[in-house]
């Protein structure tokens, strides 16, 4: 096998070629650091790789379904024994995992070969992967810009080519971002359906869940069937899928379906007319599929949704800095970390449990109001992304800016000044990406479906959601536009052209 044919083929179809001996499980690895030679030192895609221990389990392999596929694992939650983990923090960069997470132990299980991980902002808190102690990802299909976050760096591997298939996670939209930067399948399982921990049952509060990007939706509903579980210990529980998700997907749907849209931001912040053509594109092909579709608002005050979302941010942040705390024997300071870490542990200091419970409950109510909607309809459809993928170091924080931020904090006397800190904080890359947060809220399934491409040559995707424990007609419908002219992918992609090489 060469180089081109590798980076062609998803995970089930390297599987099927190991399968019936075309293919060793060598040569496939072999060829994945072949291409990650080629494109990482622009791309940044990694923080670690590991070669050699990667040969040596080749030895050892279970025997599972994808015994022998290589893939990559996201910096943050998947861990392997022994091996960093560091969450993007400087103050974890020697940080060594004790265990693998239970997602990586069901994939180690499966028989993937773990070439590395991947790149992403400290502690996944931002839609672009360019932390301070590894330095930005850059987009395959143009370096000059980010290919999102918080699974930039598996976003950036997985469109590169160098893997088929890459562990990601989403807090909100963290695989739905990257998917629609860089043209890539990004779905969100419904809360309750992946497995978390140990040492943990829930990340978030329950908005955060780990799964995968992929290139195919055969992929991803692959690794649903895979990966989905009832674990006793989690906090949250959704029912097994009694089928196949591999089966499911190739069904055709037994009636027409009811589909409500929306183009406007539910923070009300400008969104391109790229992302509008996108929505429409699709609009145009369901309705010529014969299905209804509707626009209409879903009735949810998205500005305040998204201010309880960053409450419950810097409730978490406060926690995790508290036990940084202890492990590192010392105070922390502003320099230990990034700005949008810093300011949330410090806003989570003076969040009362009353306004913490409060912005939950806030959750609540934009959940039945969701579930209210999918009564009458089986999916709500938005942009993925207000913009294709911003420039790097467009959204990172300069020293001026980060200074500006301190100084206004220090003039603050209530939470709620606090927050409105906060908010300004993250509004410009909420700007970009104001559609995804909801799902995570809510505990919904959405994915990012690579339907558009911009004039300047940049993948815009759509975002659609569906009812709680619906992903299976999630996957009937991607299935289907993937079998026709609006699926995008990784069509016209210079970062899939064999001969293409990124400069140094």
């Amino acid at each position: 096998m060469d180089l081109k044919e590798y980076m062609q083929l998803d995970a089930v179809g390297m599987a099927a070629l190991l399968k019936n001996k075309q293919v060793n499980s060598e040569e496939l690895l072999n060829l994945s650091y072949k291409r990650l030679e080629q494109v990482e030192p622009r791309l940044n895609a990694f923080t670690e790789t590991r070669r050699e221990l990667a040969q040596k389990e080749l030895k050892e392999m279970s025997a599972g379904d994808f015994a022998g596929v290589p893939m990559a694992l996201k910096n943050i939650s998947q861990s392997l024994k022994g091996e960093k983990l560091t969450s993007g923090s400087k103050l974890l960069k020697d940080m060594k995992a004790g265990q693998d997470s239970h997602l990586t132990a069901k994939l180690r299980q499966a028989g993937f070969t773990f070439v590395g991980h991947t790149n992403t902002p400290e502690f996944g808190l931002k839609n672009i992967s360019e932390p301070e102690l590894y330095g930005p990802s850059r987009n395959p299909w143009n370096p000059e810009y980010s290919p999102g976050g918080s699974s930039g760096g598996s976003a950036a591997a997985v469109a590169s080519g160098i893997v088929p298939i890459a562990g990601a996670s989403d807090g909100g939209g963290s695989i739905r971002i990257p998917a629609s930067f860089t043209g890539l399948f990004g779905l969100k399982p419904t809360r309750g359906r992946m497995p978390v921990g140990p040492g943990a049952g829930r990340q978030w509060q329950g908005a955060s869940i780990d799964f995968v990007l992929t290139k195919t939706i055969r992929d991803s509903s692959a690794m649903l069937d895979l990966l989905q579980t009832v674990q006793p210990a989690a906090a949250f529980h959704t029912p097994l899928f009694p089928g196949k998700y591999m089966a499911v997907m190739e069904q055709d749907f037994t009636r027409p379906l009811k589909i409500v849209f929306t183009l406007e931001s539910p923070v009300r912040t400008p969104v391109s007319e790229d992302a509008r053509l996108a929505v429409m594109k699709m609009v145009q092909w369901l309705e010529q599929q014969g299905h209804e579709v509707e626009e209409r608002g879903n009735g949810i005050d998205g500005i305040n949704l998204m201010r309880d979302y960053y409450l419950m941010n810097s409730g978490e942040m406060s926690l995790l800095v508290r036990n940084l705390k202890k492990g590192a024997g010392r105070e922390l300071t502003a320099d230990d970390m990034e700005i949008e870490s810093w300011l949330l542990s410090q806003a989570g200091l003076n969040v009362s449990a009353a306004d913490y419970s409060a912005s939950l409950a806030s959750w609540d109510a934009a959940a039945a109001k969701m579930a209210d909607l999918h009564e009458d309809y089986d999916f709500y459809i938005t942009p993925a992304t207000a913009y294709p993928a911003p420039e790097v170091g467009e959204l990172t924080h300069s020293k001026e800016s980060r200074s500006d931020l301190l100084r206004r904090w220090d003039r603050t006397s209530t939470m709620w000044d606090q927050q409105e800190i906060i908010y300004d904080m993250f509004l410009p890359s909420l700007t970009y990406t104001p559609y995804t947060q909801l799902a995570n809220l809510t505990g919904q399934p959405a994915m990012s479906l690579p339907v558009h491409v911009t004039e300047n040559g940049l993948p815009l995707g759509v975002q659609v959601m569906a009812g709680k424990g619906q992903e299976h007609l999630l996957l009937q419908l991607a299935r289907q536009i993937e079998q026709t002219d609006l699926w995008q992918g990784m069509k016209g992609n210079p970062g899939m052209e064999i001969g293409w090489k990124f400069q140094v």
